[in-house]
């Protein structure tokens, strides 16, 4: 008799143990157990903006372009090199790694007028989304 209640005392304390982590962790436990996949690079998740859309062609006012690069779920990618090509003006920096949350920065400016089609490349791979700057 003691060995049964001993039995359904420890069924009864795994199964309460396994309960309790799945409520206080919010996360299934297949999900704790399973091993860690690296965060792959997404280019048709990745994203290109900048501001202003329009502005003087006088090789002083700069537009500011933000990429950010994303992973296939579509959270920020850390620590990848990023590249603007232009097809109008000049992009002050030539390489900018993304932060954590997958943001990089760049700066555009132009003397000559006309429309400028601006592409990101990471890791030598063109990202397909791009954005058009007008120099006035």
């Amino acid at each position: 008799m003691d060995k049964y209640l001993t039995g359904l005392v420890l069924i009864f304390l795994l199964a309460f143990t396994i309960f309790t982590s799945y409520v206080l962790l919010n996360k299934p436990l297949t999900r704790l157990t399973r091993a860690t996949q690296t965060a792959a690079f997404k280019p048709e998740n990745s994203l290109i903006f900048a501001w202003p859309l329009t502005l003087k062609a006088d090789g002083e006012a700069a537009t500011t372009v933000n990429v950010f690069v994303r992973t296939e779920e579509g959270d920020g990618l850390a620590n990848k090199q990023v590249k603007l090509q232009t097809t109008l003006g000049i992009v002050k920096e030539a390489f900018v790694s993304s932060d954590q949350s997958g943001k990089t920065e760049f700066h555009v400016v132009s003397t000559t007028k006309g429309v400028a089609e601006i592409v990101a490349i990471v890791d030598n791979i063109k990202i397909p989304k791009s954005v058009s700057i007008k120099f006035e």
